[in-house]
């Protein structure tokens, strides 16, 4: 059984004596009682994602389940005791202490508390003011993104290397598949200029053979007229 608890927390101050007593218990219980204060301990604060306090976990065989009963001593000997745990359902391995995410957690909180430790430091022992605090983290947090930003430019190009630091053979293939593209295109243009000439020339005679044609009509026109005259 552990206990989160910090100690500046009034809640928590009132569980110290039920959890001393269930700790003098715990040789004939064959159980193990510990506690982790949170402001010395914030990254196992962060692996078990405390939000509240105090709060209390049961661990067996490295599966976790939190307590959720009163925070009375028989409430608690009961829960252990009778094996209430398990009917409790773990917590996921997702979200367990010694997983991934968890770890990235952990890192957070413990970089919380720095920045909180370099903030006190700043305003209590160097005498700077708290917005001047706040100027100084802006100007880290901005200055180290653009540091941050350039590794990641470095690494990509490294990665990916630029066109222009490629070989000469790779300009040489360049230039002619270039040359191929502009001869397909020319000869693509050439080929559709051909088609419109010959689709013009085809017209033109169509329209030689219609004006023909009714040339021919209107001179049978004429001849039949005049033959019926006569």
């Amino acid at each position: 059984m552990i206990e989160f608890f910090a100690p500046w927390c009034p809640a928590c101050q009132q569980l110290q004596p039920v959890w001393n007593e269930i700790a003098e218990l715990a040789e004939d219980l064959g159980i193990n009682i510990a506690k982790v204060d949170v402001t010395e301990q914030p990254g196992l604060s962060g692996r078990f994602i405390i939000t509240a306090l105090p709060t209390i976990y049961h661990c067996k065989n490295g599966v976790f389940r939190r307590y959720q009963g009163t925070r009375t001593k028989d409430d608690i000997l009961s829960f252990i005791e009778e094996k209430k745990w398990q009917s409790i359902e773990p917590v996921s391995s997702w979200f367990g202490p010694s997983s991934f995410l968890m770890n990235m957690m952990s890192a957070l909180f413990k970089l919380s508390m720095f920045i909180r430790q370099c903030h006190n430091y700043l305003t209590e022992q160097v005498g700077i003011p708290v917005w001047g605090s706040y100027v100084i983290f802006a100007l880290a947090t901005l200055f180290s993104g653009l540091a941050l930003g350039l590794v990641l430019v470095f690494i990509a190009d490294f990665v990916f290397p630029s066109r222009r630091f490629s070989s000469p053979a790779y300009y040489q293939k360049k230039h002619v598949e270039q040359a191929r593209l502009l001869h397909q295109f020319e000869e693509e243009q050439e080929a559709d200029g051909e088609e419109e000439e010959e689709d013009e020339d085809g017209k033109n005679e169509e329209w030689q053979r219609e004006g023909a044609a009714e040339n021919t009509v209107r001179k049978r026109t004429v001849v039949a007229g005049e033959e019926k005259d006569t």
